[in-house]
């Protein structure tokens, strides 16, 4: 860790809070987390086949990510290299390179399509715009059920979209973060528990645990800094107390912990029974004290304290670099 890495960092913040991922740009570049996917579909085309043992599909699974893994890693030092040798312009272009894999501004367009579809189209408009950000049945989604996905959906995806990346970056520079992004798309790719990635997808699934947990605990402390400067103290606190009761109750190590805290910052009861691809999957209420029905005017809120918590993270890295330059 250095100044430069921290000073890269936000800048990087500040470029994806402002420019996010616009359409014009990627609708004529391919983009990279693309070239990861054919990359892991490579793997999983030429080992994820064949009448083999489930012990021996899992050794597969761990060899391709691990290579995948490496790779990545060593794109990242090549690209560390070239940007050391362009000096300042090398400086702008790793800051850029770096917001390509951030997701704040894209994330929340996202969510607010939620809100933006319930109020002009109804339900129908809610469902349709919350189908493109979440992998359970629209069918089956009620008003405040479209609500709570979208609002799962951001907090879920502030950790892993947002904090995981900037911190793997802030650890490793680049290779740490093209690891990152590497072994989370794996995961979202071939470590769901389907029969065809249950056993070849495994060790993606646990890595990718692993590479999210210190993420996923210091996102309930930003989501509380988010809740403190746009609902309150009382707001933060419940946001820490609820997280550390009731992440539990989520069926990921991980996505429980800012999913609580946001239930606790918007004192709105979160997770809950839903239906997964047919398949009901019956889970308890997190902050089951909290409001039972949520409203497009949640989505908003749960927004702001989103965006919130992005400048938190922001002027904490900013405040790191400061700190390096002074040593």
């Amino acid at each position: 860790m250095s100044a430069e890495i921290f000073s890269i960092l936000v800048i990087a913040l500040l470029i994806d809070r402002l420019v996010g991922d616009p359409d014009w740009l990627w609708s004529r570049l391919t983009h990279p987390v693309v070239f990861f996917g054919k990359a892991i579909g490579f793997f999983d085309d030429a080992l994820n086949r064949g009448k083999v043992s489930d012990g021996w599909r899992k050794m597969r699974g761990l060899a391709a990510i691990l290579i995948l893994i490496a790779v990545s890693m060593a794109v990242g030092v090549v690209l560390n290299r070239l940007f050391d040798v362009l000096g300042s312009l090398g400086f702008v272009l790793e800051a850029i390179t770096v917001a390509v894999f951030l997701a704040q501004k894209s994330l929340a367009d996202h969510v607010i399509r939620v809100a933006r579809g319930l109020r002009r189209d109804g339900l129908s408009g809610g469902r349709e715009a919350v189908s493109m950000i979440v992998g359970r049945d629209p069918k089956t989604l009620d008003e405040a059920a479209v609500c709570r996905a979208a609002i799962e959906s951001l907090a879920e995806n502030f950790s892993d979209g947002v904090v995981a990346p900037a911190l793997w970056y802030a650890l490793g520079g680049l290779p740490g973060l093209l690891a990152y992004k590497m072994l989370n798309t794996a995961d979202s790719m071939i470590g769901h528990k389907s029969p065809k990635y249950l056993h070849f997808g495994w060790a993606s699934a646990r890595l990718d645990d692993i590479a999210n947990l210190p993420a996923a605990r210091l996102s309930v402390f930003l989501i509380a800094a988010g809740a403190f400067f746009k609902r309150g103290v009382e707001e933060a606190r419940t946001a820490i107390d609820v997280a550390r009761r009731d992440h539990h109750f989520h069926r990921s190590p991980n996505s429980g912990w800012p999913e609580a805290a946001m239930a606790g910052a918007l004192d709105l009861q979160l997770a809950g029974p839903r239906v997964y691809g047919g398949v009901a999957v019956d889970e308890p209420m997190i902050h089951g004290s909290g409001r039972a029905v949520a409203s497009a005017d949640d989505i908003d809120a749960a927004v702001s304290v989103f965006y919130s918590a992005c400048s938190a993270m922001t002027l904490a890295f900013a405040a790191l670099a400061l700190a390096f330059l002074a040593l």
